[in-house]
């Protein structure tokens, strides 16, 4: 006796073969189906991309509301966001690591667009004026080393790990796709060539990027044209990942703050 099972129209068929008797018909066999109900996924697709997002949105929120916050909420994000992305993996896209090497380039170039540009900004432009009191990890932790290195370590592995895994597959894998196929954003190919998804993402994506919008938007823009010029979702992961990492050095090299 063996089982098999099979998905038909919504429902997960088992069938069961039952091998008769010689005496009620030699060889004979019969196959018996029961039907089953299909069991449907705690969350929908979009769901999955959107629930990490806004959980990081959340506790981002959270900590530049309440700034005595932001350490404990910063290292709540990481870690929550990171389980989040675990868990719901089976609902992404498989990624593409084609023209990683590409992505490396194209993040070294960025961190020099995206810091060199909004300096220039802050000098010249008053309305890109840097906050004045931005959180100062080194004042917050001074009594303590071991609290200030976990912090900068949670920092960097938000920064390079995390946030880059979670921010493309919600802007460049599922936001660009849903602006070209509404119903259903799978129906899109991952990178598919589009003006109108290329300049959406890129608007909605400086936008929660606060006073760094107009420099955003330009890294924004350059990502995108690297992921309609690949295909490649890990390409535009590792340019993502390798402007944080270098902005890191930056941040912590000449002590500032504001751009974190």
């Amino acid at each position: 006796m063996c089982n098999r099972g099979a998905v038909a129209s919504g429902l997960i068929v088992a069938s069961t073969r039952i091998a008769l008797p010689a005496t009620l018909g030699g060889n004979m066999t019969l196959e018996y189906e029961a039907p089953q109900r299909k069991i449907r996924p705690l969350v929908r697709d979009d769901l999955a991309y959107i629930l990490p997002m806004a959980l990081f949105m959340g506790f981002t929120w959270m900590g530049g509301t309440w700034p005595s916050l932001y350490p404990i909420s910063y290292v709540a994000k990481v870690i929550l966001v990171a389980a989040a992305l675990a868990f719901l993996w089976r609902h992404y896209t498989k990624i593409s690591w084609r023209f990683w090497w590409l992505g490396l380039i194209v993040g070294v170039i960025g961190i020099f667009q995206w810091v060199g540009m909004q300096l220039w900004l802050q000098n010249h432009v008053e309305f890109f004026a840097p906050p004045d009191d931005p959180f100062n990890p080194t004042e917050t932790f001074a009594g303590s080393g071991t609290m200030l290195y976990g912090f900068l370590a949670f920092r960097l592995i938000g920064a390079v790990l995390v946030v880059p895994v979670m921010e493309e597959l919600f802007w460049r894998d599922f936001l660009w796709r849903q602006i070209l196929a509404p119903n259903d954003f799978k129906l899109a190919d991952v990178g598919e060539r589009s003006w109108s998804a290329l300049l959406i993402v890129s608007g909605v994506f400086a936008v929660v990027h606060g006073n760094w919008w107009l420099t955003s938007i330009v890294w924004a823009l350059m990502i995108g044209g690297l992921l309609v010029y690949t295909k490649s979702l890990g390409a535009c992961i590792i340019a993502h990942a390798m402007t944080n990492l270098l902005l890191a050095g930056y941040v912590l090299w000449y002590r500032d703050w504001a751009f974190w």
